[in-house]
Formats: structure tokens, C-alpha cells, sequence
């Protein structure tokens, strides 16, 4: 039997990796705590760590699981910036969920753009106490509106669809443009200048981390509408407060932010947020932030569990070859050189 310990565990996690986990003989031990260098021996006994996006895997964590025997790191996210994939190298292997369900995270995105433009929260608010009147409700039209995604991956792809279909012109910027599409490619700078409404889909890197700051923020339309649902070190959260104050940009619908660690996935109502930054922020009427909810739907926790089992398993009875390992060898972390041919180390 596979002995899986399983950090950051909420009760939505538990029925499909419970469901898929019984169909392979693997044992789940689901712990409330995140990983970090304090808890890694409770993975004492085990043979996985499954992790999710806010647990720390930095070099310091993965000696301990090392030194515990761990031979597996199992992130349940596609996102992988928490994890010291240089560090693991030679010791643990890592594997991912590159895609659970695109379709998700850009419906999300989607949902808060139209909340925010429309008004809908506040709305919604007004009429829970009987308050029907419009002022201070007015929106825009999406149509005919001008929006520039950044990253167009998988779910980089779907939202240009959906905003597509909402009758919009839309620009995107990428690194590795797809040469599959008819997609118009942008310089960064001229998306910067040119949308109304900007929608980040990128990885966090140290080439994007803070991809959105002053100097950006200075270069886009006043009343520009920022979406992010990717990661929240892409954004300088106190370049788009200031950016906020200075009515520059015309709203922000923030799905991650770069301190959540601590924050996120937790309730926090009975508590003083120590988080100023944060809390000023929320505090902002064209301010909509969701607590990293974009890849919660039913379809995308059943695909995520699968995906994850199939990682493991895929480990444990392939020699230790998976496609969707993370390997530093190659120094293209997600593709590989070898093709998943042969363990990478």
C-alpha cells in the first residue's frame, strides 16, 4: 500500500481523493497543517507528500522529507512556485496537475469581470435590504471593449474564447506565442497601452513576478480593469493600491495575492486581518477579491484527485518515470527533453 501524507487538507479535498485512493490501494493521511519546516515529520511512515499551492517546499523542507524517507512530492495544483525544484533535484521527485480544469479558472475570471463591471455584489447587497435603487450602479458594455490576456496557455485560450464571445477585441502577450492560433500578439508594452480590461494566465517566475507595477500600471488607460487568477506575485499589490487611489486603474477583481499564505483557504471573520495592505485593499469599492476559489468546481476537484493518484502511481510502477514530473535536469522544468522516456534521475 502507497502512504500518502496529505498537508492543507479541507473538506472538500477529502471524497475524491478518498474515492479514487480506495481504487488503488492508496492511503490518504489527511493533516489540517500546511507543510512547512516545523511539520514535515508528520510525514514520518510515508512514502508521498501531496501538497497544495500554499504549503512550503523550500530546500530546507525537502532535506527532512529526504531524511524521512519520502520519495515522492505530489503537488495538486498546475502551479508549482512554491516548490525549490532545484533543491529537489537529485533527492525527491516532484510531479503536478498541469491541467484540471481550464474551463474553471477562466469561467472565474469571466464571473468576476462581469461582477465587478456590472455591479453585481453591490446589488445584490442593496436588494438583501429591500434597497432597489440604481445609483451608483451604472456599468459598460463588454462588447466592443478591448482586452489583452496575458499567457495564453490552456486557460489563456478558453477566456479569449469567452471574451470572444461577449463580442470583444482581444490582445494577448506570451513569451512562447502559439503558433496554432489566430491569436494577435502584442509587445507587452502595447497590451499595456491598448486594453480596457487586462486578465493575467501566466506562471509566476521570477520574470513575472511583479509583471504588473508602478511602471506598468503607468503605462495603461485610466480606468483600466485588472483581472488575476493566476498568481498573486504577478501583481505589486501596493502599486495597484496606489494605482487604485489614484483612479489609474478602474478596478481590480483579485482571485490570489501575493501574502496569502497565511490568509486564504481559512476563516478569518472572527479575527483583526493583520494584513494592512489587504485590508485596505478589500476596503475599496472597486475592489472585488476571491479567496483563490477559481479552480473550485466539482468537475475540477474529481479531475485534480485523479490526475494526482495517476501521478503516483505512474511513479511507483514505472520506474519512477511520470509525464507530468517536474525535473530541473533539462532546465526545462515542465518539458522535458527526454520525453518521459527515462527517470531523470
Amino acid at each position: 500500500m502507497i502512504r500518502v501524507a496529505f498537508y492543507d487538507a479541507k473538506e472538500y479535498d477529502r471524497p475524491s481523493f478518498e474515492r479514487f485512493g480506495r481504487l488503488h490501494d492508496m492511503q490518504f493521511h489527511f493533516l489540517e497543517t500546511k507543510l512547512n519546516e516545523d511539520t514535515a515529520d508528520l510525514a514520518k511512515g510515508c512514502d508521498v507528500v501531496c501538497v497544495f499551492v500554499n504549503d512550503t517546499v523550500n530546500a530546507a523542507v525537502i532535506d527532512k522529507l529526504y531524511a524521512l524517507g519520502i520519495r515522492l512530492i505530489a503537488l495538486r495544483s498546475a502551479g508549482y512556485n512554491n516548490v525549490d525544484v532545484r533543491a529537489a533535484f537529485g533527492k525527491i521527485h516532484v510531479v503536478h496537475v498541469p491541467a484540471y480544469s481550464p474551463y474553471a479558472v477562466a469561467e472565474h475570471a469571466m464571473a468576476l469581470l462581469l461582477t465587478s463591471v456590472r455591479r453585481i455584489h453591490k446589488a445584490y447587497n442593496r436588494t438583501r435590504d429591500f434597497n432597489f435603487a440604481l445609483n451608483g450602479l451604472v456599468g459598460f458594455d463588454l462588447h466592443g471593449k478591448t482586452v489583452g490576456v496575458i499567457g495564453t496557455g490552456k486557460i489563456g485560450r478558453i477566456f479569449i474564447d469567452i471574451c470572444r464571445g461577449f463580442g470583444m477585441h482581444v490582445i494577448a502577450y506570451d513569451r512562447f506565442p502559439a503558433g496554432d492560433s489566430d491569436i494577435e500578439y502584442v509587445s507587452l508594452n502595447e497590451l499595456f497601452a491598448r486594453s480596457d480590461i487586462i486578465s493575467l494566465h501566466c506562471p509566476l517566475t521570477e520574470e513575472t513576478r511583479h509583471l504588473i507595477g508602478t511602471e506598468a500600471i503607468g503605462k495603461m488607460k485610466k480606468g483600466v480593469v485588472i483581472v488575476n487568477t493566476s498568481r498573486g506575485g504577478l501583481i505589486d499589490a501596493e502599486a495597484l493600491l496606489q494605482g487604485i487611489k489614484a483612479r489609474k486603474v478602474g478596478a481590480a477583481c483579485l482571485d490570489v495575492y501575493e501574502e496569502e499564505a497565511d490568509i486564504f483557504f481559512e476563516d478569518r471573520s472572527g479575527h483583526i486581518l493583520n494584513d494592512d495592505l489587504l485590508s485596505r485593499l478589500i476596503s475599496m469599492p472597486n475592489v472585488i477579491v476571491t479567496s483563490h476559489q477559481a479552480f473550485l468546481t466539482e468537475e475540477a476537484l474529481s479531475n485534480i484527485a485523479e490526475t494526482t493518484v495517476s501521478n503516483i502511481l505512474s511513479y511507483f510502477d514505472n520506474d519512477g518515470i511520470c509525464d507530468n514530473e517536474l525535473c530541473y535536469r533539462c532546465g526545462n522544468i515542465e518539458r522535458c527533453k527526454k520525453e518521459r522516456k527515462e527517470r531523470c534521475f
